[in-house]
């Protein structure tokens, strides 16, 4: 099967059991039906559980927003 992006041949290989295609020169990754369900139920079996939450859980990160600089379109495209 041919790339859908630049139409590299795909190669197969194997990752913890699962066969996936990926592009050599775009590095794109394709998936048949059920592979992506596999490597995530693979993902979570060796990993810990998450640490628990200290407490507050509010849908949303902490990190400090930066403050919105006043300028037209091409401000907020282009780091003048």
């Amino acid at each position: 099967m041919n790339c859908p992006i630049d139409g590299t041949q795909l190669v197969m290989t194997d990752r913890s059991g699962v066969e996936i295609d990926y592009c050599p020169k775009c590095r794109g990754v394709w998936l048949d039906r059920g592979e992506l369900d596999k490597i995530i139920e693979r993902s979570h079996a060796g990993s810990p559980p998450p640490p628990p939450s200290g407490g507050h859980d509010r849908g949303y990160d902490d990190r400090p927003r930066k403050k919105k600089k006043m300028g037209g379109f091409l401000d907020e495209l282009f780091d003048f």
